[in-house]
């Protein structure tokens, strides 16, 4: 297979956000094993990237004379993994006074600087879909993040637009968002508080608009279309309520979690609704997620259903996907079906796909290099780069702790002072 030198499209370059990438200079990766998530994977490939962007991959491409070589026979190269679902950077949603808050945005909660983000790197992840809580009917506004070495918000949001960055809108039911003062106590007043609220923003938004209504304008890009919902849900009832939100209102909705999405997916399957996976809920704890099962992705990508796997990260650790879908394909699912899982799956639900989730020329040069098969124990992610800079590096003591745990894995002046010791200690040598 082979996927030519391509020069980057003006299109490709109109989507781009966030600050341009440092890496200007060509970097050619030979001889590897490259699994596109584009096609079939490619033995003894060659992978060329620039400014930020693929320049071309495949197993006959021509090299640029400038080009900085790295011979990569061994490893494997692999798309960033997408995570459509995570809590890194410390953030934060919704609070007490009400159970629908569609207005907070949890960009303006995050820390770029949070040490999480970077062990989230060390797993192999590049781009992730942070959001808010569950304990609330609508918890407020998602943040697509893209994992570059930042310092603001701005600098790690996925893309800017009109404004303000990329993101869904965090929606649950069942369970989590029950409760006194205020919240509902059954699921049907679940149900019927989510109703009231589309219905009065529906007249807001086909109506009078000068009195602007920072809750009703975030609804209204949730009916336009705009922002996709991402609903928190465990039982298959539960679900199903989702699906009639859905036909009702007319909404874009990515399940998440899913745990009795096996027991429907047949449903799912007909009305084109996708699913965001998580394949071990640990520590778990919650009475409507019994009937998890491990086959459950497997069962849904027989349906037809789009699957993605995510983290929940700290449910699981950002730095165990790898071993989630492996999981995956343990409890049925294919090998093909886990690694896009993991990949160009979840950016195709988060409409991300025309920039991540598959190695192809103009795309984001975010990619994972490992030491061995993605789905194997003893495999290690060895390199993981963003937008053509290399932003995790196994070799450098500081990232290995972040790699492993250990002293300094969870705070960055440690991890600099640890790195500061060792560099000490060899100089003495």
């Amino acid at each position: 297979m082979l996927q030519g030198l391509a020069a980057i499209s003006t299109t490709a370059l109109a989507l781009a956000g966030g600050p341009l990438a440092a890496q200007d200079r060509t970097i050619a990766f030979t001889g590897a094993r490259i699994l596109t998530m584009a096609g079939e994977t490619i033995d003894n490939a060659t992978l060329v990237i620039r400014d930020g962007r693929i320049v071309a991959v495949g197993s006959n491409v021509t090299i640029p004379a400038d080009a900085e070589r790295r011979t990569m026979e061994g490893s494997v190269i692999m798309p960033g993994i997408v995570d459509t679902h995570s809590h890194i950077g410390q953030v934060a949603g919704a609070d007490s006074s009400s159970p629908i808050q569609p207005e907070i945005r949890a960009l303006d909660s995050i820390d770029p600087l949070s040490s999480n983000i970077a062990k989230a790197r060390a797993g192999g992840v590049t781009t992730a879909n942070v959001m808010p809580g569950s304990g609330h009917l609508m918890s407020g506004q998602t943040y697509y993040m893209k994992l570059r070495d930042g310092k603001t918000v701005e600098d790690i949001a996925f893309e800017w637009k009109d404004g303000s960055a990329l993101g869904g809108m965090k929606m649950a039911n069942g369970t989590n968002p029950m409760g006194g003062n205020g919240f509902p106590g059954t699921r049907a007043k679940s149900a019927s508080l989510v109703r009231e609220n589309f219905v009065a923003a529906k007249a807001y938004c086909d109506g009078d608009r000068k009195k602007r209504d920072l809750a009703k304008d975030a609804l209204c890009e949730v009916l336009s279309g705009d922002r996709l919902v991402h609903f928190h849900t465990h039982r298959a009832d539960d679900i199903m309520t989702v699906l009639r939100l859905k036909r009702e209102f007319g909404f874009d909705v990515l399940i998440q979690h899913g745990s009795e999405t096996w027991k429907v997916a047949d449903e799912l399957a007909r009305a084109g609704i996708p699913v965001s996976n998580i394949t071990l809920d640990s520590p778990g704890g919650k009475l409507e997620a019994t009937g998890m099962k491990m086959d459950n992705a497997g069962i849904l990508e027989r349906a037809g259903v789009l699957v993605s796997i995510h983290s929940d990260d700290p449910i699981v650790d950002s730095r165990m996907m790898l071993r989630e879908a492996a999981l995956a394909v343990r409890g049925g699912m294919s090998r093909e079906g886990a690694l896009k899982a993991l990949t160009i799956n979840g950016a195709k639900q988060m409409r991300l796909d025309a920039r991540v989730g598959s190695l192809e020329p103009g795309k984001d040069a975010d990619f994972i290099i490992l030491d061995g098969d993605p789905l194997s124990a003893y495999s290690h992610v060895m390199e993981t780069w963003v937008e053509g800079e290399k932003l995790f590096d196994r070799s450098r003591p500081e990232d290995l702790l972040m790699a492993t745990g250990g002293y300094g894995a969870g705070s960055p002046m440690e991890a600099s002072h640890h790195h500061w010791e060792i560099a000490e200690a060899e100089a003495g040598q």
